[in-house]
């Protein structure tokens, strides 16, 4: 019985993703993308990973999936309220996404996966805290510095055209 939420979650997940690929309105896709990434803060919920299930609502709920919206509401290159693409690849994207979730299910099913006891439950900030601070400082602050040069390029490229 305690499979159940998370198989629930799972196949609303799934689901979801699903119709943003096979979504021919770029709106409904970017809901269908909501859904989505809630459903992986599920997941995470599920495996007792509170951390990342708060960073996966806060960083791309709140901020990426907003900036996708705004970006497809004030785009200048559509005129009507009709937010509709013209999709030819819908069949191609389906086969795709259909072989990705079955190379996946595949994986997941055949891998043998360690069963821990819980007796106390830590919670994962502190663990990644300490982990991040410790064992990762390395990995973090090049990822830190990788992220930096990619804004500062980013930037110097679209302050290009305003020149």
């Amino acid at each position: 019985m305690a499979d159940f939420p998370f198989y629930l979650i799972a196949s609303i997940t799934i689901a979801s993703a699903y119709w943003v690929v096979v979504s021919s309105r770029l709106i409904y896709s970017a809901i269908a993308l909501l859904f989505t990434l809630f459903g992986i803060a599920g997941l995470y919920i599920c495996l007792y990973a509170d951390f990342l299930a708060a960073s996966q609502v806060i960083v791309y709920v709140g901020g990426i999936l907003v900036l996708i919206i705004f970006g497809v509401m004030l785009t200048s290159k559509i005129s009507n309220v009709s937010f509709q693409h013209a999709s030819r690849n819908q069949i191609a994207g389906s086969f795709f996404a259909l072989g990705i979730f079955t190379l996946i299910f595949t994986v997941a099913m055949r891998t043998e996966w360690p069963e821990y006891e819980l007796t106390s439950i830590k919670g994962t900030t502190e663990i990644l805290g300490t982990m991040i601070l410790t064992e990762y400082l390395l990995p973090f602050e090049a990822v830190s510095v990788l992220l930096l040069s990619a804004l500062v390029g980013a930037a110097m490229l679209s302050r290009r055209g305003d020149s």
